[in-house]
């Protein structure tokens, strides 16, 4: 009987670890499925924030492009709203709503500037003022604009001050890409000037071995004159005038006949790489 009673609780010991045994597992499997699930979440969460801080970052840098190039006026808080960029036209933007930018500083300081406005201009109807038979002063262009009412007339003051102040000069001394036909145009015509008709021009086709600053780029051309020498000197003087830079790199004079000289010269011209707005990715990874 005893020995039975002994049995009977041995039984219920074992009955009872068993138990405890599958509490402890089924716990254990709990926990791990929490932790997991909760480092899930925190990864995810830390993703995220990551992917928030970054879309702020781009509205903020987008912000300042437009703020700074005077697109539009600037916001009310530290970047432009959904809003303030649907109602923002560029073409009915006055200079004087974006003070300090790319834009004022354009239309007001070059667009003014006397030494590009001492240089002679081309015959241009559009840029005489009917009132006065005369090209118009940067003082006429900038009324214009500052009367000009809405985003057409505001469009067609702005392409006026780009045509007829001294902006116009800016494209012709410095271009903003290769252009190896306007180059040998404007050097034949500055041998009309002189009086002096090529029998041909080409580039040289040399490769420009010049140091040039970043953004600068060069183009090598041959100049040959044979001409008498009040000519040949009136073609250097008036390349040396030239609102466009020819730089002459190796030059040789020499007498060819009774008063004819020889000029062969190589000289490097200069254009810009075209400015544009770099649009950058940037990709975001979660933590390992």
């Amino acid at each position: 009987m005893a020995k039975e009673i002994a049995i009977s609780k041995r039984l219920k010991i074992s009955e009872a670890q068993k138990y405890m045994l599958i509490s402890v597992l089924v716990a254990s499997i709990f926990l791990g499925i929490a932790i997991s699930l909760v480092s899930y979440f925190v990864r995810q969460i830390s993703f995220n924030t990551k992917i928030i801080m970054a879309e702020e970052e781009a509205i903020a840098n987008y912000s300042n492009v437009i703020k700074n190039t005077g697109a539009c006026k600037a916001p009310k808080g530290s970047i432009y709203s959904s809003e303030e960029l649907d109602n923002c036209n560029p073409d009915s933007v006055e200079v004087s709503e974006v003070p300090n930018t790319l834009r004022s500083s354009i239309l007001e300081g070059l667009a003014s500037n006397e030494a590009l406005n001492s240089v002679p201009r081309e015959e241009n109807s559009s840029c005489v003022n009917p009132t006065t038979n005369k090209n118009y002063t940067y003082k006429e262009l900038s009324k214009i604009y500052k009367d000009a009412n809405g985003s057409e007339e505001l469009n067609a003051a702005s392409q006026l001050i780009k045509s007829c102040s001294a902006l116009r000069v800016i494209p012709d001394a410095l271009p903003a890409y290769k252009n190896e036909e306007a180059l040998l145009a404007s050097l034949n015509k500055l041998f009309n000037i002189s009086n002096w008709e090529p029998e041909s021009i080409s580039p040289s086709g040399n490769t420009v071995e010049e140091e040039l600053p970043a953004g600068l780029n060069g183009i090598s051309v041959n100049v040959s004159v044979e001409a008498n020498s009040g000519t040949t000197m009136s073609v250097l003087n008036n390349i040396e005038r030239s609102i466009r830079e020819f730089n002459i790199k190796t030059a040789t004079i020499e007498w060819s006949g009774s008063d004819n000289l020889l000029l062969q010269a190589q000289a490097n011209a200069y254009y810009m790489d075209k400015s544009i707005i770099t649009e950058t990715k940037k990709t975001i990874r979660e933590d390992s």
